[in-house]
């Protein structure tokens, strides 16, 4: 089984975190806490949050069966640790990452952001998986391979195998970011990690929860990599307002949300395929699907003009043509679907 501290950078290896003023703090009756220079004056928000999140990382550990030093909880989102993931494995102008094309692109931008080169590699035609050139494209210096299951923008979930495989035949670590495995019945893989400790699995509750205005993601690895990605991050990157809320909001689960969502996904598409400027509707394990239209540009600014926004992803490789509808309400996909309908005539 690989160990994936081999691929951790030394500096991170040696790095001394910093320390809060919390976690000098060994217990003890205290009544007056005056030693991190906050305000003294209780508002709700004088405080500085916990650096180390326990109550929310409890809550998530019981909410996916995970152990609580398994999960790291990065609030910007997903991106927070996308960065960290680049930071801890990757030396700068040295290293290098793979990733799957098309896909999600802040990869690139914090590939860019960080000096490390990103080789992207394109799906199969059929948008498939493209196992043999993805390991191909590996040299001594590639460290990561970033995999988006389901996939943005082709909306496809890739099968658990073809994923095994890479992390069981790449000498580095696999980021599988499951933004929208609520919505797939492909399975996830945050499971596998024990038996595959080179498998980092991405989550967030911007999707399924319907929360992406809070901006809060996960990782999910070994303790060993969850350790190193607490030493990176900075001290205080989740406030207490969006802990608190996280904490509530798990609690009232997803409601009738996601069958909802999934149930409209294929009434849009089925619908979506009928119009006469759509040449071919994706299949989607996501909340959004991908339409081949006869003119992209022509079709986006009409909906637009109509007082609808999708995004035009015909520039992408593999996607001329193309763009990515996310489904909306029940009311919202009434209205995508008659413009479609109404488009050039």
């Amino acid at each position: 089984m690989k160990s994936p501290l081999k691929y951790i950078r030394k500096n991170i290896l040696a790095l001394e975190p910093y320390s809060t003023a919390r976690d000098e703090f060994k217990g003890g009756d205290i009544s007056v806490w005056i030693d991190a220079n906050e305000s003294p004056y209780q508002n709700g928000v004088n405080r500085y949050p916990d650096p180390h999140q326990k109550l929310l990382k409890e809550r998530i550990s019981r909410l996916f069966d995970v152990p609580a030093d398994s999960i790291f909880i990065g609030g910007a989102g997903s991106d927070e640790a996308i960065d960290i993931i680049y930071r801890v494995f990757c030396r700068p102008a040295i290293d290098n990452a793979i990733a799957i094309t098309p896909s999600y692109g802040v990869y690139k931008v914090s590939a860019d952001i960080n000096d490390i080169q990103l080789r992207e590699v394109e799906l199969n035609d059929d948008f498939s998986l493209p196992v043999d050139r993805l390991l191909a494209a590996a040299d001594a210096h590639t460290r990561v391979i970033w995999i988006c299951s389901p996939n943005n923008p082709t909306g496809n979930a890739f099968p658990k195998n073809d994923i095994l495989r890479l992390a069981d035949e790449f000498d580095g670590m696999v980021i599988v970011d499951e933004a929208y495995i609520d919505f797939s019945e492909k399975g996830s893989l945050l499971h596998d990690i024990p038996q595959h400790p080179n498998i980092v699995v991405l989550r967030t509750f911007s999707k399924a929860w319907g929360m992406a205005g809070m901006r809060a993601g996960m990782a999910f690895a070994v303790p060993e990599v969850i350790a190193f990605f607490d030493r990176v991050k900075y001290p205080y990157n989740m406030s207490v307002i969006i802990q608190e809320e996280l904490l509530k909001r798990i609690d009232e689960g997803t409601g009738d949300h996601i069958p909802e969502i999934k149930a409209e996904r294929e009434r849009l598409a089925k619908e979506l395929s009928t119009a006469d400027c759509v040449e071919e509707v994706y299949p989607s394990d996501a909340n959004f699907i991908l339409v081949r239209v006869s003119d992209a540009q022509a079709v986006y600014d009409f909906l637009i003009d109509n007082g609808v926004i999708v995004r035009n992803r015909s520039k992408m490789p593999l996607c001329k043509g193309a763009l990515r509808v996310t489904v909306g309400t029940p009311e919202e996909n009434i209205k995508t679907i008659s413009l479609f309908k109404k488009f050039g005539k």
